[in-house]
């Protein structure tokens, strides 16, 4: 198990539970994005939508919080690395945050363009961003799909630098995120 020597190079625990609720979202919405298109027109298709979307609209307040979060606890200094991995990082982090917005808000763009509401957690409506527009709706659709592809992208090479760091260099860069390792001297 790793072991800090100093509390400040870890994450706060807001920010570790920002960002694995924000995680586990992602990647749950991804799959079920993926298994609801194909389904005919059904209550569960329809019950599907309804999931997808909140679990966008959370996504994409999730990410309001984190961004707010990180204004107010700034990250711990980063881990000794090459300078092109740091700037590598900052740039893909950055790129994160921007789909983490654009993923959710083009699903919203997307479904007001189709004429379908978005009810929040099927209880609080949302208000439709863009009238129902046919040939919008079409463009949008690819755009959404796009982010997506772009945004599960992006993870996988987060992932894949994430586990580079852990099991490669063998540095604290994974460590600083998990929730169990804690920092020599703290308690749970």
């Amino acid at each position: 198990m790793l072991v800090f020597e100093d509390v400040t190079e870890r994450y706060s625990g807001g920010a570790i539970a920002l960002h694995w609720l924000t995680a586990v979202l992602v990647v749950v919405n991804l799959l079920l994005g993926l298994s609801m298109v194909p389904l005919p027109i059904s209550p569960r298709k329809l019950q599907w939508y309804l999931w997808h979307k909140s679990i966008g609209s959370t996504v994409l307040l999730l990410t309001c919080a984190r961004l707010a979060w990180r204004w107010y606890r700034p990250a711990p200094p980063p881990v000794a690395m090459p300078s092109w991995q740091r700037r590598s990082a900052a740039a893909a982090h950055a790129l994160l945050y921007v789909l983490l917005l654009l993923v959710p808000l083009s699903g919203w763009i997307y479904s007001s363009s189709t004429g379908v509401q978005v009810i929040y957690l099927g209880l609080f409506p949302l208000p439709d961003l863009v009238t129902k527009d046919k040939a919008l709706a079409a463009v949008l659709r690819i755009t959404h799909l796009t982010l997506n592809f772009a945004l599960f992208s992006l993870i996988c090479v987060h992932v894949a630098a994430a586990l580079k760091h852990h099991f490669a260099d063998r540095d604290n860069v994974l460590a600083r995120m998990l929730p169990r390792l804690r920092p020599k001297g703290m308690v749970d």
